[in-house]
């Protein structure tokens, strides 16, 4: 008997050994203010540690960079999907809306957007879903930083940058490879942001303070599928 090769058929096979590699943690969504350096960065990771798309999407805002916006386009995402970048409605147990404090005016809003969103949300499996902000005080730059100084003051995103560049000799915003240059110090970075969790919080500003590091130490630990 023929084999039915036609494109709904290939389809549908494709889907299921997709869905046949997932691994058994949950499903991720992360959605960045930043276009370019926080998906390079989270993207690297995923590379590096081989977790399969199936289970860790990132995406940026696609209704702009607020705090606020960053979590509306995070919860829309997630509820409806995007067919266009194979992403299914509610296909995700865990959503993190990652922003800077900056001087954005909607930040403490997004905080409060995210949290009432916890826990309220169902899934495809009809499981509530983790909804958390991940925000940084005063940029996702501090994150990177503390591989290399142990900051526990106030400090302005400009010398947050100025003082990177020194670290790390040519970083720009967007720049690539931002993970596998500071992975040797990873374990410095999240020993120094776990003692600034215990100081402050992200409504603390204007403390420093990361919470990367716990969205980082969910993917580091993450195993390679089979």
């Amino acid at each position: 008997m023929a084999r039915d090769n036609s494109p709904k058929v290939r389809q549908r096979q494709q889907l299921e050994r997709k869905l046949a590699r997932r691994a058994s943690h949950d499903r991720i969504l992360i959605v960045s203010e930043g276009s370019k350096t926080e998906p390079h960065y989270f993207g690297e990771i995923r590379q590096t540690y081989r977790l399969h798309t199936a289970n860790v999407e990132v995406r940026s805002s696609e209704l702009g960079t607020a705090p606020a916006q960053v979590v509306r386009y995070a919860r829309e995402l997630f509820e409806f999907g995007n067919m266009h970048k194979s992403i299914q409605p509610r296909a995700f147990e865990q959503v993190y809306a990652v922003f800077d404090r900056d001087d954005h005016d909607s930040y403490f809003e997004a905080l409060e957007m995210a949290e009432s969103l916890d826990g309220k949300l169902k899934n495809d499996n009809k499981q509530f879903v983790r909804f958390q902000a991940v925000a940084s005080v005063p940029s996702f730059e501090l994150w990177l930083l503390l591989h290399y100084e142990n900051i526990q003051a106030p400090i302005h995103r400009d010398d947050v940058m100025r003082r990177l560049k020194i670290a790390i000799p040519g970083y720009e915003k967007g720049a690539r490879h931002a993970f596998s240059s500071t992975r040797q110090h990873l374990s410095v970075a999240t020993r120094r942001a776990q003692a600034l969790a215990a100081r402050f919080d992200a409504r603390s500003a204007p403390e420093p303070f990361t919470a990367i590091v716990d969205l980082v130490d969910l993917l580091t630990r993450l195993r390679p599928e089979k």
